[in-house]
């Protein structure tokens, strides 16, 4: 995996505007954002990992990747629902990676020109597919493109982060969360990253 060359900038930077960030840096050293390089697998393990923990998503996805052999589409679209649904897998989520299989397959992506493709495009692009809102479409911009300055304010995750460093885990306004994400550009898939270590010290990879 991948680290992105602008991580060393981007923490430095981070550290400058922010010192409530800038402690959580310090405090997880040696851990950064990576890609795989694989889009598929990477938004496979995107659906898997749906609103649930990143131990359980681990767990499924260690199941799902065995009966699969490879993360392939042709493979996976070729497994029955039973053998799916005994990984973990709900029936939705089964009926979310058939359709990104055949998604794949019949070339309705346009994955060639993802790299050069603005993130808004390409979040429009993904969310043809059933299952991937735009949640899921911001995971593969941070875990696949590795784009430097992705926010994902429906992260759960995030919030609590923000809510517990910035406000004593109360809820914060909209007013305040534009201030946060203004003062982290551009670099705030980094400052998302960072956030989420400090609410669970194990790395989500997908």
């Amino acid at each position: 995996m991948t680290t992105p060359t602008y991580w060393r900038r981007a923490l430095r930077e981070l550290r400058a505007a922010d010192p409530i960030l800038g402690a959580l840096i310090s405090r997880y050293p040696g851990l950064t954002l990576s890609s795989r390089g694989d889009p598929f697998q990477t938004l496979a393990r995107a659906i898997v990992g749906q609103q649930i923990s990143v131990k359980a998503a681990q767990s499924v996805w260690e199941r799902f990747a065995t009966a699969a052999g490879k993360v392939q589409p042709k493979r996976v679209c070729a497994l029955p629902i039973s053998t799916l649904r005994a990984c973990g897998l709900s029936g939705q989520k089964v009926t979310y990676l058939y359709d990104l299989c055949l998604h794949f397959n019949e070339n309705r992506l346009a994955v060639s020109d993802w790299p050069d493709m603005d993130d808004e495009a390409l979040i429009s692009d993904l969310t043809q597919v059933k299952g991937i809102g735009r949640w899921t479409a911001e995971m593969f911009l941070m875990f696949y493109l590795t784009r430097p300055d992705v926010f994902p304010l429906g992260d759960i995750g995030l919030i609590r982060a923000l809510q517990l460093h910035y406000n004593r885990g109360r809820e914060l306004s909209s007013r305040r969360l534009n201030a946060l994400s203004t003062l982290w550009q551009p670099w705030r898939s980094v400052a998302t990253w960072y956030l989420w270590r400090s609410i669970d010290p194990e790395p989500v990879e997908y």
